[in-house]
């Protein structure tokens, strides 16, 4: 089974890190938070992935063109130009980077890789800036018991804000910083999917997954969600980023197997 991930998003909401590199780059632990959701895949025994890339696609394509040498211990001797690998950390894995256009939006990335999944019955599907302690397997397993084409995972809806409450004079009566979710899930990416579903793209590069299709799906009662209440964190802002990194170094990282 293949694992498609969104890696091309502009990622303008964490701030200038991605004037240089493009959202999944950046790293959580000294690596880019896009190896940390592959090796969750490869955990569960998916290790062939295809790449749908878009904003500063070059930064990626370097970056595992290079993947045995920054993984290897070497020695360069310059004066002949020859380099000696030692030993490496290299990965099982098979990838596939595909240029989906800088300005296509998530499900048009999604059939302009068609080509490379059009004879996987079922595929993964994923952004490349969400972390989770999800088990692959079970939510694969959970996919093919129920016949439908689409499974997503809810997650239940995390509260950001700290709330107040106050009566009518405006005299503040409580303040929670981490109040609790009101029960509500939300899309937490970690799709399994038939083939089929790519005939619910209809417009090409400007289909936004997660309107047209998804909802189309729903519609049609052939999308089922998963239940994960385990840990979920989307690396949306600097503080999330800084909230995964201080998680990495005090070896905490949930979804660190």
């Amino acid at each position: 089974m293949k694992a498609v991930i969104l890696v091309g998003g502009f990622g303008t909401r964490i701030g200038k890190e991605t004037e240089f590199v493009p959202k999944p780059m950046i790293e959580i632990g000294g690596m880019p938070i896009l190896i940390h959701i592959m090796k969750t895949y490869s955990y569960y025994g998916i290790n062939d992935f295809v790449l749908c890339l878009g904003y500063k696609a070059n930064v990626i394509k370097d970056y595992f063109l290079n993947y045995y040498e920054y993984e290897s211990d070497f020695t360069i001797d310059l004066s002949n130009n020859s380099i000696d690998l030692h030993s490496n950390r290299s990965e099982p894995w098979k990838i596939t980077l595909v240029e989906t256009g800088l300005n296509t939006m998530t499900g048009g990335r999604l059939i302009a890789v068609k080509d490379y999944i059009k004879d996987e019955e079922t595929f993964c599907f994923t952004y490349g800036d969400g972390l989770s302690d999800i088990n692959v397997g079970k939510l694969i397993e959970y996919h093919e018991s129920h016949g439908k084409l689409a499974t997503l995972t809810a997650i239940e809806a995390p509260s950001r804000f700290g709330v107040i409450e106050s009566n009518d004079s405006g005299l503040v009566t409580n303040f929670l910083e981490k109040p609790p979710s009101d029960g509500r899930n939300i899309n937490g990416g970690y799709f399994v999917l038939s083939n089929k579903v790519l005939d619910y793209i209809e417009h090409g590069s400007a289909t936004v997954w997660e309107k047209g299709p998804l909802e189309r799906l729903a519609q049609e009662k052939q999308l089922m969600s998963y239940k994960h209440e385990g840990f979920w964190h989307c690396m949306d802002t600097q503080r999330d980023k800084e909230h995964l990194e201080e998680l990495w170094q005090n070896n905490s990282a949930p979804w660190k197997f």
